[in-house]
């Protein structure tokens, strides 16, 4: 299948679109510049293990500091990924221990359970101290420009979406499978070497395995852009610990409002929590958006998303308008939900983004 698409997928990487907001990951693809990652592998970090918390996030800002003017002299050609040595210790580590401190207490996402994963408990996601995913392999499902595709399929999911097109995974209706982080670490290497052109995190939710994510990246020796492919649900926290690591934010902005998200979610305070992630996300590194259009939802919730991206992060994403939705899960028990879209409400959702000048490209 790799082969028929092939030629397709390495146009892609030409668009115009692409090439003006996915500069950086098209040269990590090529290995002309390190993924981030890999940069933050080798920043030093000096371990204190009697150092409090508060002392661990205060050596993170300083560390995040250093990661952007390293990153900036190696893709300006000043300095050579090779040149720097990895510590025993580094930013990576770092980033490691804060995500263990959070899950002690747990608030990896906006929903803030507030257990100890560590120990066993189980919050929203019901994912405990264990890694668990329900697939990996070769995904062929993404924009062009991200396939083939290394995608890794995490079990289970911090919303509860009534429409869910993966809710067997996402509401752990079928059963997990136990990994270990240095097996993904090995995957990747595999899966570079074959040719995927990224490591794509996604499920279900990969926000609560974070912790497993870093460790596979801190055990992986291969450069390949990371992608995170998600809800957007996570906390501030968690935004920060991804900073310096993600190449690339595929978002998933579902709704306009919160009476929308917390019908048909499950989730509460959305609107507030994703924009604020969006504008973090904008500053960070590299974006995609996917908006998904749902059917008889396109005045509540994607016109009000195409204006809040036309009016804040137009110039710094390109947006994939969808229309793939189809009822499925529980959407029967929801009336406006249980159709397919039609194709005037997706020309309409064309048009009103055409209109504000958004950046398309699916």
């Amino acid at each position: 299948m790799w082969r028929l698409l092939k030629s397709d997928a390495a146009i892609a990487l030409e668009d115009p679109l692409v090439k003006k907001f996915l500069p950086r990951y098209i040269k990590v693809i090529k290995d002309k510049l390190p993924a981030n990652f890999q940069i933050a592998k080798r920043i030093a970090f000096n371990f204190d293990k009697k150092a409090p918390t508060t002392q661990l996030w205060k050596e993170h800002f300083k560390l995040m500091k250093k990661f952007y003017k390293i990153k900036k002299a190696v893709d300006n050609g000043k300095l050579k990924i090779n040149d720097l040595e990895i510590p025993r210790f580094s930013l990576l580590d770092l980033k490691i221990m804060l995500t263990k401190e959070l899950m002690k207490f747990c608030e990896l996402c906006e929903r803030k359970c507030r257990v100890n994963r560590l120990r066993g408990e189980l919050g929203e996601c019901k994912i405990g101290n264990e890694p668990i995913i329900s697939s990996e392999g070769p995904h062929y499902g993404e924009e062009s420009y991200y396939v083939p595709s290394y995608t890794i399929f995490f079990y289970s999911c911090n919303f509860h979406c009534q429409y869910c097109q993966n809710f067997s995974i996402s509401q752990r209706l079928e059963e997990g499978t136990f990994i270990t982080s240095q097996f993904l670490a090995r995957r990747i290497e595999e899966m570079k070497v074959l040719g995927f052109r990224n490591v794509n995190f996604v499920g279900g939710s990969p926000t609560p395995q974070l912790f497993w994510i870093l460790e596979a990246l801190k055990f992986c020796n291969t450069n390949i852009p990371t992608l995170w492919n998600s809800n957007f649900y996570m906390s501030e926290k968690t935004m920060e610990i991804l900073d310096g690591i993600v190449d690339v934010y595929l978002t998933d902005l579902k709704y306009g409002n919160d009476e929308c998200a917390l019908r048909l979610s499950k989730v509460q305070n959305y609107w507030e929590i994703v924009t604020r992630n969006h504008l973090l996300a904008a500053k960070q590194t590299e974006l995609t958006i996917r908006q998904l259009v749902l059917p008889n939802h396109l005045d509540c919730c994607t016109f009000p998303i195409l204006e809040w991206i036309a009016k804040n992060i137009r110039d710094k994403c390109v947006v994939n308008i969808m229309d793939q939705y189809y009822p499925c899960y529980r959407a029967k028990e929801y009336p406006e939900m249980n159709r397919r879209l039609t194709e005037e409400e997706y020309q309409n959702a064309l048009a009103r983004a055409k209109k504000l000048k958004i950046n398309l490209r699916g």
